[in-house]
């Protein structure tokens, strides 16, 4: 087995802060000397044709002081106030070199999210290195322990079986630690992927939700602790026993003023009944038993769980499902599924209009983001959110009419979930060959709400390959809503890298996998997000690792 060595393990790179302290008191000395401070700083200024690279392209002046720039001391910052007239600039500097080390050494665009962390902790053996698939949880009453579960092909050739994995931070998500048995794989033996991770506030215990060999060969089940950091504290459970179960979801009601506080939903597919009829499980007795199943569709037409939410103000939960019009790139339309009773009794409640699903190509039933050759499968499954009786719904879709393979859209519900808006596009680029897919979102408790996707318009080649790494292809990007939907501010880069795509060598995992969605989720007034990244070397390609971001304290920040 190979250690990977830091300069493979590390993330992101080290930002260059001897350099920026020297530049910055150089600034602060010349604006001293050209009277920079002086009254005349506090009026306002008209915009002129004042240019800097500092600046982003396109920047909005309307929203400095929303992003605190305002605020801030760093020199991109006094840039965009310059720039936006809200301030005068200095002489210009002696030495045009200045400028030219300033630009070297500051970050470029604006970012949604917190420097990146790398999920994946430990060694790895080549050429079991996948990880995918995220779904991302914290715990309300400490809010320093966060988890993160995930597809982990480490344990592929274990005995028994083992492709599901999880990490853990103490720290708020600055750090992340990937479970690791004695074994040297993951605590959760016998179980085949698809993860769902849920915190039970009662009894403080988490919750980890697999395919599970252990329940009936293909059922659900997984492995709770109240200490998740510890690999040896994790015991098993079964949700459901079955020999065919797929696509499970999850959520928990950590509401205590809930009428249902406490209980826990799991959505799957079940393929032994109408050839993948929609279902629902659910616990009233903190995961003691998972009695309560409820099916949702008969199974045809065929109907996908894409995910499961609640609104933590009313208990309401919801199921967004997908018509994916018999795959490939046909046709889609979007369900939502609601139950007002905890979940014993369910409706549909909204069947929406059909869209063009999103990608380039198709392989089998599969619809692909890429071409020549097919590679990561999306079918446009994205994720739903509500609070305070507004639901939230997020997807991608394909623009047939500008030949745009995929875009990020938004719809939004005021009446519980049962008429929702027409579609809002949420990525602005104008690039019609350069795409955004796979997004999912998250509303915090204070009515924000972040939408998160993965994005190409950075893409600087023709087209994107798996594992080139001369082709920086894409990055995660975002947008946010400070008011439940009602409005939404820019979009803006979420990670700090322009990745590769990366190589999935795994021989036992299909070729054109990446990863079919990330759960995103809120933690007090931020937002957690994790994602499939392409940066991280082992044997000398760029393979799948996982990093995850928050949202920044303030709405923005500057990265790399």
């Amino acid at each position: 087995m190979k250690k990977k060595s830091a300069s493979q393990s590390a993330f992101f790179n080290l930002r260059v802060l001897i350099g920026l302290f020297v530049v910055l008191a150089g600034v602060f000395l010349a604006l001293l000397g050209f009277g920079a401070f002086s009254a005349q700083a506090q009026q306002n200024y008209t915009i002129t044709n004042f240019t800097d690279p500092l600046v982003p392209a396109g920047f909005d002046c309307s929203r400095i002081h929303e992003l605190g720039i305002d605020k801030q001391e760093n020199m991109r910052a006094g840039a965009i106030m310059i720039f936006c007239g809200r301030t005068q600039g200095g002489a210009a500097s002696p030495s045009g070199t200045f400028s030219q080390f300033v630009q070297g050494l500051l970050p470029a665009p604006l970012a949604y999210g917190t420097t990146d962390v790398d999920l994946i902790t430990g060694t790895e053996t080549f050429p079991n290195v996948t990880q995918s698939e995220t779904f991302t949880a914290a715990n309300p009453d400490n809010p320093l322990q966060i988890v993160v579960a995930y597809n982990d092909s480490r344990g592929r050739n274990a005995s028994p079986i083992n492709i599901s994995g999880a990490s853990v931070s103490t720290d708020g998500g600055n750090t992340f630690v990937r479970l690791t048995a004695a074994t040297g794989q993951s605590p959760f033996a016998n179980t085949e992927g698809d993860p769902v991770i849920l915190y039970n506030r009662p009894t403080g215990t988490w919750y980890t939700v697999w395919l599970d060999v252990g329940c009936g060969g293909q059922g659900l089940g997984g492995y709770k602790s109240t200490t998740p950091s510890d690999p040896n504290s994790w015991t098993h459970f079964c949700v459901h026993n079955n020999s065919n179960d797929d696509r499970e979801s999850g959520w928990a009601d950590n509401n205590p003023s809930s009428p249902f506080y406490g209980r826990m939903y799991v959505s799957w597919n079940d393929f032994n009944v109408g050839g993948g009829a929609l279902f629902v499980r659910y616990s009233t007795d903190n995961g003691a038993t998972w009695t309560n199943a409820r099916q949702l569709t008969s199974g045809s037409p065929f109907i996908r769980d894409v995910q499961i939410t609640g609104d933590l103000a009313t208990g309401n939960v919801y199921v967004a499902g997908m018509n994916e019009g018999g795959g490939g790139l046909t046709t889609r339309s979007n369900l939502i599924f609601r139950s007002t009773d905890g979940g014993n009794t369910w409706t549909n409640t909204y069947t929406g209009p059909t869209f063009n699903g999103p990608g380039r190509s198709s392989s089998g039933y599969f619809a692909t983001m890429y071409s020549n050759p097919a590679y990561w499968r999306h079918m446009g499954w994205g994720e739903p959110a509500a609070l305070n009786g507004v639901v939230h719904y997020v997807y991608a879709a394909r623009n047939t009419g500008n030949g745009d393979p995929g875009d990020v859209f938004y719809i939004r519900s005021t009446d519980n979930g049962q008429t929702f808006s027409a579609p809002f596009m949420l990525n602005t680029n104008t690039d019609a060959t350069k795409a955004q897919w796979q997004p999912n979102l998250s509303v915090a408790a204070d009515g924000s709400l972040l939408a998160v996707w993965y994005d190409e318009r950075e893409r600087t080649a023709a087209s994107c390959q798996p594992s080139s790494p001369s082709t920086p292809c894409y990055r995660m990007w975002a947008r946010k809503s400070t008011d439940n939907g009602v409005t939404w501010l820019a979009d803006m880069a979420f990670s700090d890298v322009v990745t590769p795509l990366p190589l999935q060598p795994d021989p036992g995992i299909v070729a054109i996998y990446v990863g079919d969605y990330d759960y995103g989720s809120s933690l007090l007034n931020q937002h957690l997000s994790a994602w499939a990244d392409g940066r991280v070397i082992i044997s000398g390609m760029r393979l799948l690792h996982l990093g995850l971001s928050r949202s920044a304290p303030r709405g923005a920040r500057w990265v790399e």
